[in-house]
């Protein structure tokens, strides 16, 4: 089977079909004509490149919480991805719905959210729609019931910020990685970089131009369907020649169910996620889940 990430239109009528195909065959999809909108994106991503220039003490004053798991976490203290030693080289701050923001960039941050995971629960019931029975039986709800009020739906705005030289050995922006999560909603990112994991081991860049979302498949979407949908490896790679000396924006939104959801026989939504964030680093080193 070739490894072949389809570009979808939204506007066409098989594109449920086709979007559900690719994420099947790959773990990703790259959607066009979203009802995201373009320009409020564009804004999005210029108000937190203010935020991640302002002054330690801005940033500071919304340090990262390991209970409630919001805020800004800074790069000495950025996430390690499972199987690695070195810590990936990028700031970034966690935002949930209820979740404190710097109010410089609140409303139109806010609004993206939304527009998202409005996006987000389409894209859901287009998985839902186009998988066998017999996986659909798998599932213990809906997935787009999954997420709906879910407090754990994580925005995450990501800094990964110039190459001065002196990272440490073997760091890249972000290493080898699956996403916890149902689904992963990726509005291109300021510059180039992420790359996926082909079924025959190849890193393949990922064509994110502006104006496509690039969509791919957590583990949790796995987990709930016995590995119909398989989460794909993908990592974000360290930029070369004149392009070290600039920074890289990402915002992906991270589509968590709701704590009680039953993903298995073996695991909830909340006793998953927090097994997974203890391995990376981002949470308390005990046996409590983490709390709303």
């Amino acid at each position: 089977m070739s490894f072949d990430i389809l570009t979808v239109s939204c506007k066409n009528g098989d594109a449920p079909q086709r979007f559900t195909d690719s994420l099947r065959n790959t773990g990703f999809a790259l959607i066009e004509d979203s009802p995201i909108e373009q320009s409020l994106i564009d804004e999005v991503y210029a108000a937190w490149e203010g935020f991640f220039k302002s002054d330690a003490a801005h940033k500071d004053a919304f340090t990262f919480d390991e209970l409630t798991h919001n805020g800004f976490i800074s790069i000495d203290k950025s996430e390690t991805a499972k199987g690695y030693d070195q810590k990936d080289i990028k700031e970034m701050y966690h935002l949930y719905h209820w979740g404190i923001c710097p109010p410089e960039v609140k409303e139109v941050t806010f609004k993206l959210f939304n527009q998202m995971q409005d996006c987000a629960a389409m894209l859901l019931d287009w998985v839902e729609q186009n998988m066998p029975e017999a996986v659909r039986d798998k599932v213990s709800e809906p997935l787009s019931q999954m997420i709906h009020e879910s407090p754990k739906n994580l925005f995450r705005l990501i800094h990964y910020p110039p190459l001065n030289g002196d990272e440490e050995l073997g760091a890249i922006r972000a290493a080898a990685h699956e996403d916890i999560d149902l689904l992963t909603v990726l509005p291109s990112a300021t510059s180039k970089g992420l790359q996926v994991l082909s079924t025959t081991g190849e890193w393949i860049d990922v064509d994110c131009k502006r104006g496509r979302i690039v969509i791919n498949t957590g583990d949790m979407l796995d987990e709930c369907t016995d590995g119909y949908f398989t989460a794909t490896k993908h990592r974000v790679i360290n930029p070369a020649g004149e392009d070290t000396t600039k920074s890289r924006l990402a915002m992906p939104l991270f589509l968590h169910p709701r704590e009680e959801v039953q993903l298995s026989e073996r695991y909830t939504a909340g006793s998953y996620r927090a097994e997974r964030y203890k391995e990376l680093g981002l949470a308390p080193d005990n046996d409590e889940d983490i709390p709303s």
